[in-house]
């Protein structure tokens, strides 16, 4: 409660106790009194005058009622404040605060393909709100959202091994989506580093697709990458949601299977910019963890099975490296799109729909 307020009302209860309080009659108070006992005693005043309620009595009450208001005066008026600024304390949520504020919890790890896309509450992004408006707010931020499941033996490959390639999988979302150096377009030299060296066509095709991008050779197949000259994250949190599962693979192996969806919000880079937008990627990623004791491959590095994905608001047909986020207030750079409307949060449907009719829309971002 502001001071002012305060001292205003504790000014106003003691000047009420004061005004209240009992005082000592007057001279000709006493002289009336005095006066009325006698004729009283003579038998002049008609009989019951004194019988109903005396207005002494009843300015005592009130003077009562008075200063017990006053009394309770202070903790109700503490009580309110405590109420305003905090009013899901009140029994039965009256306003409605506990509704919105459960709406806004975060959702629980996702186990299992959602069977509906997300729903969210109307609302636009801001530098204060990045995610204002879209169904990732409830959302893990960034590396909280990639939870590992309990690692089991698999066939021949102990629970020791498992664990080693989900902790690998894990790495590499991490260092390929969620890196900062990597989301600059830096080379993302520890993600590259995970991956079997024996594998020497997908690391071609990678450093090919790094150094020279085109069409097809697209860096943004394993990594997420922004040109630092034209936007850069409006905050330092990327939303995550997703899962990890494994099972037997071929040949002595663990195969794991990486389903995620990353949101970027996004600003200009010129200083002062102040439009946010997002764009949402969903990426598949397939890795194996064959048993070196059996087959010739190198410890500690796993094998890229398959790696796609899905882009949402993104340049059509820019094949630069880099992801190109589309603000509502500009003209779409790239190519028209030509595609189907499609909502970029649906996690509830398979990745890698037939691309050959052309870019599509989203229906959000």
């Amino acid at each position: 409660m502001p001071d002012d307020i305060w001292e205003k009302f504790a000014g106003d209860s003691e000047r009420d106790i004061r005004s209240s309080a009992p005082k000592e009659p007057s001279a000709r108070a006493r002289t009336v009194t005095g006066r009325l006992r006698e004729q009283e005693a003579r038998g002049e005043l008609p009989a019951g005058w004194r019988t109903g309620p005396a207005w002494q009595q009843m300015n005592g009450r009130s003077a009562w009622r008075r200063r017990r208001w006053a009394l309770l005066g202070v903790p109700v008026a503490l009580a309110v404040a405590v109420v305003a600024l905090k009013p899901s304390l009140l029994p039965g949520d009256l306003f409605g605060s506990g509704d919105r504020e459960a709406a806004a919890a975060p959702l629980p790890e996702e186990t299992a393909a959602p069977t509906a896309p997300p729903t969210s509450d109307p609302g636009v992004p801001t530098l204060a709100r990045p995610f204002a408006g879209s169904p990732a707010a409830r959302w893990a931020d960034g590396e909280a959202g990639i939870v590992l499941p309990k690692a089991t033996p698999v066939g021949s490959v102990s629970a020791k091994q498992v664990e080693q390639a989900l902790r690998q999988t894990r790495t590499l979302l991490i260092e390929a989506n969620l890196n900062p150096a990597t989301l600059r377009g830096k080379r993302p030299t520890d993600a590259l580093d995970l991956i079997e060296p024996r594998q020497k066509d997908l690391h071609e095709d990678l450093d090919t697709a790094l150094r020279k991008p085109d069409k097809g050779h697209d860096p943004l197949g394993m990594f997420s990458r922004f040109d630092p000259a034209e936007v850069r994250l409006a905050g330092d949190v990327v939303k995550t949601r997703g899962r990890i599962t494994f099972e037997k693979g071929r040949d002595a192996a663990v195969t794991v299977h990486a389903d995620y969806t990353f949101v970027y919000p996004v600003v200009g880079a010129d200083r002062g910019a102040k439009e946010v937008t997002r764009t949402v990627v969903r990426r598949v990623l397939d890795v194996e963890l064959t048993d070196p004791s059996r087959y010739r491959v190198t410890p500690g590095k796993i094998s890229v099975l398959r790696y796609d994905l899905d882009i949402g608001n993104s340049a059509c047909d820019v094949y630069d490296g880099y992801l190109h986020p589309q603000f509502a207030s500009s003209h779409p750079a790239g190519a028209d799109p030509t595609g189907p409307t499609t909502d970029p949060y649906d996690r509830s449907q398979d990745i890698g729909a037939d691309r050959s009719k052309g870019c599509g829309t989203v229906s959000r971002v």
